[in-house]
């Protein structure tokens, strides 16, 4: 009988993962025995939002992972690299990035201040390329090296840019470095892939969306973080340039029922955006 595939052991740098799908990643791995270095700027409690880095550690440390909170905003280069020096010299160095940190704002051009515009921009494409930038040279002498960005297949219909262009560029952002990248380093065997998920996911930005009767419709973080859990477990060399649905990829390695996922056993799921 083979064993299944684990991260004990291995070092994982997570954006944004204070909360929402980025703690829940890091809590199934956790529960492996992974490293979580949790790279997020909240550090006092916030009004709307749960959670603190630190609140997130406790929870990693409780899982049975090893936790590393660090203060970081991915807009700055010099606490990215910071960070990055402080994982490696705390844990030997750096076996997967999880480009999870993101901002929304569904809204039109002419609603849309520049401020907004720069901010979703500097986290969602220039943060995910500068985590990989400063990520990479760890990752290439790593084992079974993997970069994953929560971000959307590329769909090309005017259907997802018409009401939130400026979004829809942020995220497609996000996709197009795994695009590229997944080709840069297919030599060097580090995996590039993104992942998605089919249903809306119950976090604390659909709430301040929706509110309520939004998170009826969810499903919770724990799908992203098993489907998550099944890319990093995979042989970087023979997965890679990929943009994997939460439920296809779990219904592939054997899932048939997802009733334990939904928010509200029974409620009608609501599809993601940018899928058709």
């Amino acid at each position: 009988m083979t064993s299944k595939p684990t991260l004990s052991g291995k070092t994982i740098f997570i954006s944004g993962a204070s909360r929402g799908i980025g703690l829940a990643i890091g809590l199934r791995a956790a529960r492996d025995g992974a490293n979580v270095v949790i790279a997020a700027k909240t550090t006092e409690p916030h009004p709307k939002l749960p959670g603190t880095i630190f609140s997130a550690a406790a929870e990693i440390e409780a899982a049975g992972g090893k936790a590393l909170p660090l203060m970081v905003d991915i807009r700055e280069e010099a606490q990215v690299l910071a960070a990055v020096a402080k994982t490696v010299e705390t844990f030997g160095g750096i076996d997967i990035l999880i480009n999870n940190a993101s901002a929304i704002s569904l809204t039109g051009t002419l609603a849309t201040p520049m401020k907004r515009y720069d901010l979703m921009h500097q986290i969602n494409t220039r943060g995910t390329y500068l985590c990989s930038q400063a990520c990479l040279p760890h990752l290439l002498k790593a084992g079974n090296p993997h970069i994953l960005n929560l971000s959307p297949p590329l769909n090309m219909q005017a259907h997802w840019f018409k009401n939130h262009v400026a979004y829809t560029m942020a995220k497609y952002g996000m996709s197009m470095c795994v695009l590229g990248m997944a080709a840069e380093f297919a030599d060097e065997g580090v995996a590039v892939n993104a992942l998605w998920p089919r249903t809306a996911i119950a976090t604390a930005a659909i709430n301040m969306i929706g509110g309520p009767a939004m998170m009826a419709g969810c499903r919770t973080v724990e799908i992203m973080a098993d489907a998550a859990h099944v890319i990093l477990t995979r042989e970087s060399r023979k997965c890679t340039g990929n943009f994997f649905l939460d439920e296809d990829l779990l219904r592939e390695t054997g899932v048939t029922s997802f009733d334990h996922y939904a928010v509200t056993p029974g409620a009608t799921l609501i599809p993601d955006f940018f899928l058709d």
